[in-house]
């Protein structure tokens, strides 16, 4: 039978970090999601020389160190702060939660509020409502975030207009740049009011959200491919996750952006760097494929992940998306995915259809060898 894993109920941060199985989880929440080329060489040779020398992107925009030692925590700590990436005080780098489109330009709406909010958070004016509960600014002119998980959303309404929006609701309300801040305060002090931890939580338990929330929010425009934009370039690393020497590389190209698509966008990059480590291929088959580091990289994982992905990446129908766990938390992909394998003991996955990695399966007790067998079924199927 297999254990149900632990859910501990937060988050890592760099000040306050997770212990898995290789070592400290150091979450670093990039300011303004930007490094500067010289910020990113430092966290690279930070991540050999107190961890294990990788990186995962998460699906907060976040870099994270792995394989830390304990030991050493302290020390990093003071080096990561040297290159200003680091928050005054736990209570700070909690609140600051935040998840910006990478498409913005210097002096705009999200540039601006972004840093109202960090400010906010800094002197703890953001109310503590969880430390997974989370800000997105993207107020673009067309939403790309909405996919990604946050409870409070700038956005821009079809007519140009700044919108607040909480997670869940169907409409936003109209705001001024000078009061965004101040509504979004007031809107995070109404969920945590609820006694919910998240916005979608709240509504979801039947509570109403205050006036002045009737406006329709815009579609958005889903995630962005690879490829070049007038900001520069996105590219990719296979389950978001790279190695100290492509992040050193990637700094040489310029200022980077991160994303909570687990890639990166080379700032005013005018051409796709050649590196072995990387996706540029939009149509690459493990941009189809989420998975978690797995066992035995994570204390909780039940089973391997990352290989079995590789192998399965090529299977996966072009439109859908595969999601190997190696737990029931489903920490990679938070929301359903067309089809999840979760471990349940080495060597062993159930398999889940149009849902989470805590859902109900479909088929339980899947080897790798009947997993890849369903997979040849279903590509011949009519």
């Amino acid at each position: 039978m297999s254990v149900a894993p632990v859910i501990k109920g937060w988050c890592p941060g760099a000040l306050r970090p997770m212990l898995s199985g290789d070592g400290l989880v150091v979450r670093l929440r990039v300011p303004q999601g930007r490094l500067t080329p010289a910020q990113a060489r430092g966290v690279a040779g930070l991540s050999q020389h107190y961890g294990n020398g990788v990186i995962d992107l998460s699906n907060r925009a976040n870099l994270q160190l792995r394989g830390v030692d304990p030991e050493r925590h302290e020390g990093l700590i003071d080096a990561l702060r040297a290159l200003a990436l680091i928050d005054v005080d736990e209570g700070a780098e909690r609140r600051r939660n935040i998840m910006i489109t990478p498409f913005l330009q210097a002096g705009d709406d999200t540039d601006f509020l972004t840093q109202q909010l960090i400010t906010a958070a800094e002197i703890h004016a953001l109310p503590d409502v969880s430390s997974k509960f989370g800000y997105a600014v993207d107020a673009g002119p067309q939403p790309v975030l909405q996919g990604d998980p946050a409870d409070i959303r700038f956005e821009r309404s079809a007519e140009g207009q700044l919108l607040l929006c909480a997670e869940g609701a169907a409409m936003g309300k109209l705001i001024s740049r000078d009061t965004a801040v101040a509504e979004a305060i007031a809107l995070a002090a109404w969920v945590r009011a609820q006694g919910a931890s998240r916005a979608a939580r709240a509504l979801k338990a039947g509570a109403t959200l205050p006036s002045g929330f009737d406006h329709p929010r815009q579609s958005g425009l889903g995630t962005p491919a690879l490829g070049h934009y007038p900001a520069g370039a996105l590219v990719a690393c296979a389950f978001g996750q790279m190695d100290a020497e492509t992040l050193t590389a990637l700094a040489n190209l310029g200022p980077l952006r991160l994303t909570p698509w687990r890639v990166v966008l080379i700032e005013g990059a005018t051409a796709l760097p050649d590196l072995p480590s990387l996706i540029t291929d939009a149509n690459d088959p493990l941009l189809r494929v989420v998975a978690c580091i797995g066992a035995p990289g994570c204390a909780q994982a039940r089973g391997e992940t990352r290989r079995l992905a590789r192998d399965l990446a090529a299977s996966v129908p072009q439109g859908q998306r595969l999601h190997l766990s190696g737990c029931a938390k489903g920490c990679a992909a938070p929301r359903a995915t067309d089809i999840t394998l979760t471990a349940t003991a080495p060597g062993q996955y159930d398999l889940i259809r149009n849902a989470r990695a805590d859902a109900a399966p479909d088929l339980r007790g899947l080897t790798p060898a009947a997993i890849a067998s369903y997979f040849r079924k279903s590509a011949d199927a009519p």
